[in-house]
């Protein structure tokens, strides 16, 4: 009589062709992590964020994304990696970059949305300002008054009630009975269509509502131009502070491709949001709650206490599929941050 091992290598064999591995279960997917500098979050996640994947952080403000972002890139700096930031809201303080051991010389800072205007006019902002050569030339005075050639004053001083009247705002701008007024009209409010609803009815959604739409999108071209030139070990999209209302309107394929890419290259993209939007192209979901003030002293502020929760996550480093139900794992992690001024205590009897 032939033993069971025996007779399962030959239906394998004989199954080959149509179905490999009948009876074998395929090995589950392995992906390699990286640390995020959290003990408490790297012993939950069994090492840390998964590299080639989409990660997602969600939760409201001050609830530790931004930290824990920070400190990945620390982690992924201080071992020779170039890391990218996409900010769409221009919230990102380089200096606390910096103080969390992020390496600013390994990290490209993408701002989109900021226009630049000349130095004279605007304050510089985080001691960035664009130089004059980056700018639009001014355009060129002509007549007396602008240091050139031009024609008599004569010719000048028909326009001068234009040029005053441009200088006033235009609710204070008196009409003029000698003049004829011109017409205002009132620009009707236009619609875009929907794709889905095309040749049916159209969205009633105003375009002014799409306002913050025009830097999601900018920061979404700017993350398939990363993914593309590869190179980067490590992409933060943030989009923390953008409304959900807009971050969910991003198509799924968009995420669909950036899972393929940051497969193909390698990459860890960071998903900073206040909601999950990545769907199904997400591979680990992690919920943050809003974090509570330490009460080591009545007095004195020593820290934040941060709790986050694993929501989602596709694959495991478990590679055995048990028969029966496994026990309930630990699914949340908690950390506490401390302040400078708190240092190091020792307890005296």
């Amino acid at each position: 009589m032939l033993s069971p091992a025996i007779l399962r290598r030959q239906i394998e064999a004989a199954l080959a062709s149509r179905i490999p591995s009948a009876l074998t279960p395929a090995p589950r997917m392995i992906r390699p992590v990286a640390a995020t500098g959290v003990p408490e979050i790297d012993v939950l996640l069994e090492g840390g964020l998964p590299l080639g994947a989409i990660t997602e952080m969600t939760g409201p403000e001050c609830s530790g994304r931004t930290s824990v972002a920070l400190s990945f890139l620390a982690q992924m700096t201080q071992a020779a990696k170039v890391c990218a930031w996409v900010d769409i809201s221009n919230t990102l303080q380089p200096e606390s970059a910096a103080a969390a051991g992020v390496d600013l010389a390994r990290l490209l800072w993408v701002r989109c949305g900021v226009q630049k205007m000349p130095a004279a006019t605007q304050p510089a902002r985080n001691g960035f300002v664009l130089p004059e050569k980056y700018l639009v030339p001014p355009p060129v005075k002509k007549g007396l008054h602008g240091g050139g050639f031009g024609s008599h004053p004569r010719n000048e001083a028909k326009g001068l009630s234009n040029a005053v009247s441009s200088l006033l705002r235009p609710e204070a701008i008196a009409p003029r009975c000698a003049e004829p007024q011109p017409r205002v009209r009132r620009e009707k409010e236009a619609f875009e269509p929907n794709s889905q609803q095309l040749g049916k009815t159209q969205s009633r959604r105003p375009v002014a509502a799409a306002k913050p739409w025009s830097r999601i999108e900018q920061a979404l071209r700017v993350t398939d131009l990363l993914l593309q030139a590869g190179g980067f070990s490590a992409i933060v999209l943030d989009m923390a502070s953008i409304a959900p209302e807009y971050a969910s309107r991003v198509p799924l394929a968009t995420w669909f491709r950036y899972r393929a890419a940051a497969e193909r290259t390698q990459a860890s993209i960071l998903l900073l949001t206040q909601h999950p939007c990545a769907k199904s192209s997400g591979e680990l979901l992690l919920q943050f709650e809003p974090g509570s003030a330490r009460g080591d002293e009545t007095t004195v502020f020593t820290g934040i206490a941060y709790r986050l929760e694993v929501m989602r996550r596709r694959f495991t480093q478990n590679n055995v599929v048990p028969l029966r139900k496994p026990p309930q794992s630990v699914s949340a992690a908690n950390w506490r941050s401390q302040t400078t001024w708190a240092g190091p205590r020792s307890d005296l009897g």
